[in-house]
C-alpha cells in the first residue's frame, strides 16, 4: 500500500500521451470515447492519490513533489489539445496554464524557504471545474449531433467559470506568497 499513491499519480502523467494519441485516432467517435475515458481515470487518481496516502499515512516527499507535477501537466496537456483541435477558447486555456505556472514557481519558492501553500477549498473547487470543462469538451463528439453545439456551449461556459476560480485562486497565492516574503525580509532584518 505505501507505494499505490505514487503509483497513481506515475499514471496520470503516463495517461497523459496516451489520452492525446488516442484524440486523433482518426475515427473521431472511437477516439473521443478513448480520450474520455482516459482523462476520467487520470482525473479519478488524482482524488485517489492524496485519499489513500492521507487515509494510510503514506504520504512521501516524492509523491507531494510529483503530485502537482503530474495534475498541470494533465490538464496542460489537455487543454492544449483541445485549443489545437479547436475544441476549446485560448484565452481561458493560457489564463489557467500562466497561473499554474506561476503558482507553481510560487509553490516551490515558498517551499524552498521552509514555508508552506496549503490548497484552499476554492483551488479544489477550481480543480473541479477544470475536470468537468474538459470532460464535457472532450464529450463533444460523442454527442448526437443536435445537441453537440449545446454540449460545446456548456463546456465552454464550464471553461471559463474555471479560468475565472484559476484566476482568482492565482491572485490569494501571490497574495499568500507575498505576505511570506515580507515576512522572510522582516526576519532577516531583524539579523
Amino acid at each position: 500500500m505505501k507505494s499505490l499513491p505514487n503509483i497513481l499519480t506515475i499514471l496520470r502523467i503516463v495517461a497523459i500521451p496516451l489520452i492525446i494519441a488516442a484524440f486523433y485516432i482518426p475515427s473521431l467517435k472511437m477516439a473521443a470515447l478513448v480520450a474520455l475515458g482516459l482523462f476520467i481515470f487520470a482525473s479519478i487518481t488524482d482524488f485517489l492519490d492524496g485519499y489513500l496516502a492521507r487515509k494510510y499515512e503514506v504520504e512521501s516527499k516524492f509523491g507531494q513533489m510529483l503530485d502537482p507535477i503530474a495534475d498541470k501537466l494533465l490538464v496542460a496537456a489537455v487543454l492544449l489539445m483541445l485549443v489545437v483541435s479547436d475544441s476549446a477558447d485560448l484565452i481561458p486555456v493560457v489564463i489557467i496554464i500562466l497561473r499554474e505556472l506561476l503558482v507553481s514557481g510560487l509553490r516551490e519558492f515558498v517551499a524552498d524557504n521552509n514555508g508552506v501553500m496549503t490548497v484552499t477549498k476554492l483551488a479544489k473547487w477550481k480543480t473541479t471545474a477544470q475536470f468537468l470543462a474538459i470532460i464535457t469538451l472532450i464529450f463533444v463528439p460523442l454527442a448526437q449531433a443536435e445537441f453537440a453545439a449545446e454540449v460545446f456551449q456548456v463546456g465552454t461556459i464550464l471553461l471559463w467559470i474555471a479560468a475565472a476560480l484559476t484566476f482568482v485562486t492565482g491572485v490569494e497565492y501571490t497574495s499568500a506568497a507575498m505576505k511570506f516574503i515580507k515576512h522572510l525580509k522582516e526576519k532577516e532584518n531583524e539579523k
